[in-house]
């Protein structure tokens, strides 16, 4: 029998191609299997990151969201049709490791950091070699483009995702001195809210497309009722200790 392949979950960073790590970089072009999430229809994200970088004879495999706002999250079926989908994944991404073949999931930004990738990881891992490629997460990518660091001295950093509810996310906004608002879109008004009550809306910003084309930049207080892409991130700027 031959030695199992390994399943690589490799990081590509928030979305510019140059911000890759040379391992990722080596690993995309190198591979001849080539897995990442998208919703039906739609390209895939970290698919367009490496457009143009994969080998001419890759085979590859898009995984397709069952489900993304259809149902919501706190629906029992949200988690039982999203665990059936990984379940599938899964093991189609495992035959391929047990006959010998490497594989290459390709993860926005870092693959331990939210992503999909992990419910794949925690499924696999006990069963064929798994290895991970870290890289920039969009959140870094968000505070630079910001133009100011995102903390200083001992201020205390806290990622918040906006489906938690407005009255978590006001507490935990009152007890950071930094802040970082992801899964934003259609929660921003819930998270403009729970700033404005914890007394910070004032210091938040809206970084859209971080390291990617069209990034921008937009104080929250300025936004107005413009529709937020997918790629936006919140920020609330430490003011801590400095020398």
């Amino acid at each position: 029998m031959s030695a199992p392949g390994t399943i690589w979950g490799v990081g590509l960073g928030p979305g510019d191609p140059d911000l890759m790590s040379v391992r990722a970089d080596r690993l995309v072009r190198g591979a001849r299997h080539v897995a990442f999430f998208r919703k039906a229809g739609r390209a895939g994200q970290s698919r367009k990151i490496v457009d143009g970088m994969l080998h001419p004879q890759a085979h590859e495999i898009a995984m397709e969201y069952p489900v993304t706002t259809e149902i919501p999250l706190e629906d029992p079926r949200y988690n039982a049709c999203l665990s059936e989908f990984y379940e599938d994944v899964a093991g189609r991404l495992r035959d391929l490791a047990r006959a010998g073949e490497d594989v290459v999931v390709l993860c926005e930004g870092d693959p331990f950091f939210y992503g999909s990738f992990m419910h794949l990881y925690t499924r696999l891992k006990d069963d064929v070699p798994v290895r991970i490629v870290p890289a920039i997460t969009g959140m870094s990518a968000a505070w630079t483009a910001s133009g100011a660091p995102i903390t200083w001295g001992d201020d205390v950093l806290s990622v918040l995702m906006g489906t938690l509810d407005e009255e978590t996310l006001t507490a935990r906004a009152r007890d950071a001195d930094a802040l970082v608002f992801m899964k934003v879109g259609r929660n921003l008004p819930k998270i403009a809210r729970a700033l404005d009550a914890a007394g910070k809306a004032d210091r938040a910003v809206i970084v859209e497309y971080a390291s990617m084309e069209g990034q921008r930049m937009t104080p929250l207080l300025e936004l107005g009722e413009r529709t937020l892409p997918y790629f936006s991130i919140v920020l609330v700027h430490g003011q801590g200790r400095r020398p």
